[in-house]
């Protein structure tokens, strides 16, 4: 083999290697780490969307920084002084289910960030998913992912702390 072909194929890997990186889910910025998805620069859960406002608007919208209260380790940010006050009188309700890490994966035993844009709330609890497939699944299915998910959650929960 020539030295060229050889650097050619050293350069192709690296090319490769790089379309690999950029291909990683966009919710790679989110802290895995924690018991809670949050931006690990900037400490906000859930991108900075409200919790409440997927209840009371009937989907995503990011809060503001004049309504933030600190909860579980992270920050969040509301909407309006109502929608904060909602969620510091029930947190369990309006917080994201498992932390906000995609139920489907948590059911597998994983910890993959939910992404605040691919959601369903369903039995009045707010889940959050890493992809199209898994929200779909999940609806197609909750109780049984549920199921699974709540008994892993818990060990889940633990290595999350470490």
């Amino acid at each position: 083999m020539t030295a060229q072909r050889r650097e050619w194929k050293a350069a192709c890997r690296g090319i490769a290697l790089i379309a690999l990186l950029a291909a990683a889910p966009s919710g790679s910025r989110a802290a895995t780490t924690e018991r809670i998805v949050a931006d690990r620069f900037t400490g906000l859960a859930i991108s900075g969307f409200d919790p409440v406002a997927y209840f009371t608007d009937g989907g995503p919208w990011l809060g503001d920084a004049a309504y933030e209260l600190s909860a579980a380790g992270v920050v969040w940010r509301f909407r309006n002084e109502g929608n904060r006050a909602s969620f510091a009188a029930h947190p369990e309700v309006y917080g994201p289910q498992f932390g906000g890490y995609d139920p489907v994966d948590v059911a597998r035993g994983v910890a993959y960030p939910g992404n605040p844009r691919l959601w369903l709330v369903v039995n009045q609890r707010l889940y959050l998913f890493g992809r199209e497939e898994s929200r779909d699944a999940f609806a197609a299915g909750s109780a049984a992912v549920l199921a699974e998910a709540r008994k892993r959650w818990t060990a889940l929960q633990s290595e999350l702390a470490r």
